[in-house]
């Protein structure tokens, strides 16, 4: 499979390695160019590309870029096929971002971030640290392999990210459509808190569409005064601790 990263960071640079690795062709793009992606494109088969062409014959396109960022992604898209199958991984963070009037009305993140690039969205791999997707993928049936939620309205690309998820070591759980995706959303306990598939369907669940966002905030205010070590398992445990 032909797959697209618009985005170089954490998250963008390991699905890129991960998903080459699994033997699919990655091409990555970021702001900078080409150049500054040498040392993360040594010694794999990863395709160092201009923005411009990421997306020109991708099967799947990854968007791993800052969340406010989204609308500048529509024009490099909108050169992709038709049946071009998009996935967003971003997150809303207003210390970060800024506000955003209409996510701080309550749409979900990932509606907005599809009405600014404007093509239908797949959300996935938001909800997991950059730590966890580094080190803790496992081979499909391992027991309690951690899961990720995904969400979006087609159905048939769903099973295409589901399958993408699993090839970098993780189950899916299917959190319903775009719109359901504030179920995992920051400060949701579904939120990067390292779940098996029996225990995140029942944090999607449990999810509270009023306290995701001052469960994210607070949880963001523990780590900026040094309350939360940096670490995987500190951070996974305080965001299961925090977000109910």
């Amino acid at each position: 499979m032909n797959i697209g990263i618009i985005g170089s960071g954490n998250i963008g640079a390991e699905l890129a390695r991960k998903l080459s690795a699994a033997g699919h062709t990655v091409k990555l793009a970021n702001s900078r160019g080409p150049e500054s992606l040498k040392d993360i494109v040594h010694a794999t088969t990863i395709s160092a590309v201009a923005k411009e062409d990421v997306a020109t014959d991708s099967d799947v396109v990854i968007l791993s870029i800052p969340f406010a960022h989204n609308g500048e992604a529509a024009s490099l898209v909108a050169k992709a096929p038709a049946d071009t199958i998009f996935v967003d991984t971003s997150n809303y963070y207003p210390m970060r971002d800024g506000r955003i009037a209409e996510v701080e009305g309550g749409k979900p993140e990932t509606v907005w971030a599809s009405e600014q690039v404007g093509r239908p969205l797949i959300k996935a791999w938001n909800a997991i640290l950059s730590q966890t997707l580094v080190e803790a993928g496992t081979i499909s049936g391992t027991p309690n392999r951690i899961a990720v939620p995904i969400a979006g309205d087609d159905l048939a690309a769903k099973r295409v990210v589901a399958e993408l998820v699993s090839a970098t070591g993780f189950d899916t759980v299917d959190a319903g459509q775009l719109a359901d995706s504030w179920r995992f959303q920051p400060g949701s306990p579904a939120y990067c808190t390292e779940l098996t598939n029996a225990e995140l369907d029942a944090a999607l669940s449990n999810a509270s569409r009023e306290r995701s966002p001052a469960n994210r905030d607070a949880i963001m205010q523990a780590i900026t005064d040094g309350k939360v070590p940096m670490t995987r398992a500190a951070m996974a445990s305080n965001n299961r601790l925090m977000s109910n």
